[in-house]
């Protein structure tokens, strides 16, 4: 009997400790930046693309367990957080700290020495501006978004720069795809949990400057994406089933988030900006996949 609950708490320990790595976000990063990685022109080894992976992986999750260790008060405070390790107190602060810190500081060295430089300096950037930058400005402001998402928008970078050794053109494309989606995706998300992010005192659009106005960026950011996105066909980087689909997914991407434009509108439509910013992404993601195979048998 002692064993078996000895064992639980072991898996249970195991799981918060996963849990420190957002998985899921940590799993779509580095999904994108696998994409960067085959999107680049240049050839990549096996080896050096599984070590910007792995590297990926471990800054991102230090920097994921570094941000639950800062806000591990303010999760307490919000219904999707307050069961997180830190905030329901299944784990000591300290151990997400040591825990973040060992993750970001072996990172580094791994991309630095096992792909490149640039690729190494990028991920450091993006890990201290989501650490000591974005964290402790979401309860000061609500340009906090647009500062987290240039972390949140470095990890197609990140693959493309692990092949190219460097940031030009095509790099910086990906990273606008993901830097105006995050805005459009998130500010959705703030205007269906603003009375919650109020509570837990945590500065967004709505609850600063109104739902109209963050209606109005989500439509200027969803076009954004939408125009952003097409910029890889005339770069060579995509082909035409690519220009075709992105033309589609755009269209309806940018048709939903003007709906937020009329006078009255459901509560209902912030979700729907919400799930179709999902299916938009990864169904983008999916034809840049389908593109490049068609391509290359082509």
């Amino acid at each position: 009997m002692q064993t078996a609950a000895v064992a639980r708490s072991s898996v249970l320990s195991l799981r918060d400790v996963v849990t420190l790595v957002k998985p899921r976000i940590t799993l779509m990063v580095l999904l994108t930046a696998a994409g960067g990685i085959w999107l680049s022109p240049a050839h990549v080894t096996r080896t050096s693309a599984l070590l910007a992976l792995l590297g990926t992986a471990l800054v991102v999750g230090g920097a994921n367990a570094l941000n639950m260790y800062i806000e591990r008060d303010t999760d307490g405070l919000m219904k999707r957080t307050k069961d997180r390790p830190l905030p329901a107190g299944r784990m000591p602060p300290r151990f997400a700290l040591v825990f973040g810190v060992v993750l970001s500081v072996v990172a580094i060295p791994i991309l630095a020495f096992g792909v490149n430089a640039t690729t190494a300096l990028l991920a450091l950037l993006a890990n201290l501006l989501y650490v000591l930058a974005y964290t402790p400005l979401k309860a000061r402001s609500h340009w906090a978004l647009q500062v987290g998402a240039v972390p949140g928008a470095i990890p197609p970078l990140l693959g493309w720069t692990a092949a190219t050794g460097r940031v030009d053109l095509g790099g910086l494309v990906l990273f606008a795809i993901l830097f105006f989606w995050q805005i459009a995706h998130f500010h959705a998300i703030a205007l269906f949990r603003k009375l919650e992010y109020g509570r837990a005192r945590l500065v967004v659009l709505p609850n600063v400057a109104g739902d109209v106005v963050t209606r109005h960026s989500i439509a200027r950011h969803a076009s954004a994406l939408a125009f952003a996105s097409l910029l890889l066909y005339p770069l060579h980087i995509a082909h035409g089933i690519y220009l075709v689909s992105a033309l589609v997914l755009g269209a309806s991407f940018v048709g939903v988030s003007l709906l937020g434009l009329r006078k009255h509108v459901s509560p209902r439509w912030s979700r729907s900006v919400f799930g179709a910013s999902l299916v938009y992404l990864t169904s983008l993601f999916i034809v840049i996949a389908i593109d490049a195979l068609a391509t290359s048998v082509g």
